[in-house]
């Protein structure tokens, strides 16, 4: 890109509000789901993919979200393809290019009900995401609310819900994936993975452009 977005904030930070959905596959594929309807991009979603083999492939829905999210996480591959989110009933179907995937969530367990109750604006903090870093790598290994991205960028991630995913179906170029299973290994688009247990986290996420 040869600039921010509209809608950067002061310092050259972007806010993104949204879900991210991150979930294992029998296979040994691992998929994240980003799905922004708050965005300096506007409304969009995008699909991080690690094979078995370890290709990293991004599935981004324009050329200006791709430029960006490859700018800012690790992939060996970037496709710009049709994303399309829909949601129903605690049911999430996901078309993105090679990628058909469906998958259920179920009710809030104690820690989803305990970040329900932080305040939206609290949140979206990035001095909240630096006094949570510490509890969220202990609850959920792999986790990391803030972190150095690519390029020079940092990003503090605010999570507001977490709701367990029950049930996934996806298939990859024809291919079915498998049944649900943990997300293991971790995947390594960036300095911190998803929850191990498959889970669908609302989340208000800031990147920082340049230092401050």
């Amino acid at each position: 890109m040869s600039g921010p977005p509209g809608g950067a904030l002061r310092g050259g930070r972007l806010r993104f509000d949204g879900w991210i959905a991150g979930l294992g596959t029998a296979s040994g594929t691992r998929i994240v789901l980003g799905h922004w309807p708050r965005s300096p991009f506007g409304p969009f979603s995008d699909v991080m993919v690690e094979r078995p083999d370890g290709e990293r492939l991004l599935l981004a829905p324009t050329r200006q979200t791709a430029e960006f999210v490859g700018g800012t996480y690790a992939f060996d591959t970037v496709r710009v393809v049709p994303v399309r989110v829909r949601v129903a009933d605690g049911t999430w179907r996901v078309a993105a290019g090679p990628l058909d995937l469906c998958f259920v969530t179920g009710r809030r367990r104690l820690l989803g009900l305990l970040l329900c109750a932080v305040p939206g604006v609290l949140a979206g903090r990035p001095g909240w995401c630096t006094l949570t870093s510490l509890p969220a790598r202990v609850l959920l290994p792999g986790v990391r609310t803030r972190g150095s991205a690519r390029a020079g960028r940092r990003e503090w991630y605010g999570a507001r819900d977490l709701r367990p995913i029950h049930a996934v179906s996806a298939v990859f170029d024809g291919d079915d994936l498998g049944a649900m299973a943990p997300v293991v290994p971790p995947v390594r688009f960036g300095f911190g993975s998803v929850p191990r247990r498959p889970a669908l986290t609302r989340v208000t996420t800031t990147v920082a452009l340049e230092p401050d």
